[in-house]
């Protein structure tokens, strides 16, 4: 009696969940061309819709659209600041971490680095740089790498500017001002960077925002990027005077 009374109710359950269901009228090709039919309103904008994988070729620029946030109270005003990072071969940098364990350059190593920073007049021995590289791609044909870089500038007491962004080996990148301390907290915008002679001497001009008028002490006169381009004597030789206030070392 008791199997009969447990069959009973299973039947019934069975008969009111079915009684619940709404005929099944839509075909799986039915459903799947209604599917198709939204394909033309999800767009990757990482993937050309063509699924032709070319870009365009452009010249460097540092410049990208503007958006304006009107609850943002920091100061637009864009102030240029140039600086020189020059690996003078003293520092044991950069150091290369080969996490791949690979014989080529591969996605993953790392890059620590640190060099030394002087004023884009080369007449003041700045600071120092100091961050890591992520190796992204490696590209032979164009003998070099990409890397994402995450580091900062060090200018004595008036504090640093953290930056991040594309850090490549064959040409001239623009990256992220993500910050600051000291004279440069709230600092944002971008900086170019430009290869002069990779990884030993490299020109950098910020376009900085969100922050009080820099002091002249950091703004003389660049000297013009060349290969030939060396502080001078005093800055290198950090002599009284020719440095910023307790600069990082």
């Amino acid at each position: 009696m008791a199997t009969s009374s447990a069959s009973a109710i299973l039947k019934a359950s069975l008969s009111t969940s079915s009684a619940k269901l709404p005929p099944s009228t839509t075909t799986a090709a039915a459903v799947a061309q209604k599917l198709l039919s939204f394909r033309p309103l999800i767009k990757n904008p990482l993937i050309p819709q063509s699924l032709k994988f070319s870009a365009a070729q452009r010249s460097f620029s540092c410049n990208s659209a503007q958006i304006t946030d009107p609850s943002d109270t920091r100061s637009s005003k864009v102030q240029e600041l140039n600086v020189y990072e020059i690996n003078e071969r003293d520092r044991g940098s950069p150091a290369y971490l080969r996490l791949s364990q690979k014989t080529v350059n591969s996605l993953g190593d790392l890059v620590p680095f640190s060099n030394k920073v002087y004023t884009g007049d080369m007449k003041k021995r700045a600071g120092i740089t100091a961050g890591i590289c992520v190796l992204i791609k490696n590209e032979p044909e164009k003998k070099g790498d990409r890397y994402e870089a995450i580091y900062s500038f060090y200018f004595g007491d008036y504090g640093h500017i953290a930056v991040q962004g594309p850090y490549l080996t064959y040409e001239d990148t623009c990256l992220a001002v993500t910050g600051g301390s000291g004279i440069f907290e709230g600092a944002y915008g971008k900086v170019k960077l430009q290869q002069i002679i990779f990884p030993f001497k490299l020109f950098y001009t910020f376009y900085l925002k969100g922050i009080p008028d820099l002091p002249s002490e950091l703004l003389g006169e660049p000297v013009p990027p060349s290969p030939a381009v060396e502080p001078s004597p005093a800055a290198k030789a950090c002599e009284p005077g020719a440095t910023l206030a307790n600069f990082t070392d």
